[in-house]
């Protein structure tokens, strides 16, 4: 199966978790789900993939703490806080199994941003090299450039219009 990890660009934090458990590709007005500004991934999370991409494009060694995210929904202020408030969520509460949502830092925005156009090629094939893609044998079909080009479009839009990257993740 796997988890599936939509980018997206908002105003705010309030506006990035409107309709949290709706996925960010599909807007449905009569749901008060906004339409968005989407980069649709599977296995592509935020801190260790894109964390590996950001570090490629920034030109700094990679470390699990690269990629700081602030957990929007399910919202971190009500969560279990021990074993007990574990065991005692239904089964269908958000922190058992999200949707989740998240926002970027700013400098994650940046650095993707700034990628000149020219090094995507050569960032593809560094980023198609990580051992979290191994289970692909080639990156033959272009989907890492595809992918990189996508991300550092949205990045772009974002700063241009002075707004965040969120990732709204479900499995």
């Amino acid at each position: 199966m796997g988890v599936f990890y939509e980018y997206y660009r908002a105003a705010d934090r309030a506006a990035a978790a409107v309709q949290p458990e709706h996925s960010r590709v599909i807007s449905d007005a009569t749901r008060g789900v906004p339409e968005f500004d989407v980069v649709e991934t599977k296995w592509i999370d935020p801190e260790v993939i894109l964390g590996q991409l950001v570090a490629f494009a920034g030109e700094v060694d990679f470390s699990v703490g690269l990629v700081e995210t602030v957990d929007l929904y399910p919202p971190p202020e009500g969560a279990p806080r021990n074993a007990e408030e574990w065991d005692a969520l239904p089964e269908d509460s958000p922190y058992m199994e999200g949707p989740g949502i998240v926002e970027l830092p700013v400098d994650v925005r940046d650095v993707l941003a700034d990628v000149d156009h020219a090094c995507l090629p050569t960032l593809a094939e560094q980023w198609a090299a990580i051992e979290e893609f191994s289970n692909f044998t080639n990156d033959d079909d272009g989907y890492t450039l595809s992918l990189i080009t996508d991300l550092v479009g949205l990045a772009r839009r974002a700063r241009e219009n002075g707004q965040l990257l969120y990732c709204w993740m479900s499995l």
